[in-house]
């Protein structure tokens, strides 16, 4: 018996979800609203193109050499734990061709669902929004309690994670903020790395392709001088840290 998905886009050269290159799948599916979203066209879960577990390993394994020892498939959103039979079924099958497969969630589906992903893939890419309750819901429509109860679960079977913490100016750009979450994620052995996002807007063309309105179109991209300061609070506490910094563009002179 088949088991399908629907599914939003394929990154086959992927070098930023996980160790080496990726195979990245985005699912269709999300129940969260984050003001900051770049692929809202992923929210719909009965959107996108449907296909079989069978077919895209069949499309994963062409790439395998590409993908070679020290790389894997990644699957994410969306919220890829919205699919979660069909991603359960991925993940095993991919695990029987010897390939390292990588969740990338926010942890907002209910762990009595997810537990079984969890424990099946190789590494989670967890997403915590804030570890502000108040300030999680504001930011997405939802608060934090699956997501941590999903690291917490992490920590009790051993399973490897990579936090990732979008650094959202007026937000969560903010080192009081930044100086608790630190404190927070050093506790936990299972993570081993966190990589800090920058905030951008690049995906406000898909809200007005949606005709819906961009929430955060006056937030600025943060300043390379506060990411620097981000990335230092999370190393001051012994964290390895994964963040693009690049220098930002000189203002030209108009005569």
């Amino acid at each position: 018996m088949s088991i399908w998905g629907r599914i939003h886009s394929v990154e086959t050269m992927g070098t930023l979800d996980g160790p080496g290159l990726r195979y990245v799948l985005f699912l269709q599916g999300c129940s969260l609203r984050c003001r900051y979203c770049h692929n809202p066209d992923t929210w719909d879960v009965n959107g996108g193109k449907q296909m079989s577990v069978q077919e895209v390993v069949t499309d994963i394994l062409t790439y395998r050499a590409f993908i070679g020892d020290g790389g894997g498939v990644t699957i994410s959103g969306g919220e890829p734990l919205k699919q979660i039979e069909f991603v359960l079924a991925l993940v095993r099958a991919l695990k029987a061709e010897g390939i390292h497969t990588a969740i990338d969630t926010a942890g907002s589906v209910p762990l009595e669902l997810s537990r079984p992903v969890l424990q099946e893939a190789d590494l989670i890419l967890l997403d915590i929004k804030s570890l502000d309750d108040k300030q999680a819901f504001s930011l997405t429509g939802m608060g934090n309690a699956n997501t941590l109860a999903t690291l917490a679960y992490c920590q009790a079977i051993g399973k490897e994670v990579w936090i990732r913490h979008v650094l959202v100016p007026g937000w969560t750009l903010d080192e009081a903020r930044l100086g608790q979450l630190a404190d927070f994620i050093a506790a936990f052995d299972c993570v081993k790395t966190v990589e800090l996002l920058p905030y951008h807007s690049m995906g406000a063309y898909k809200w007005e392709q949606l005709k819906m309105s961009y929430p955060l179109k006056d937030v600025k991209s943060p300043k390379k001088a506060d990411l620097l300061t981000a990335r230092s609070i999370f190393e001051e506490r012994g964290l390895t840290v994964l963040m693009t910094v690049t220098d930002e563009p000189k203002k030209t002179k108009v005569s």
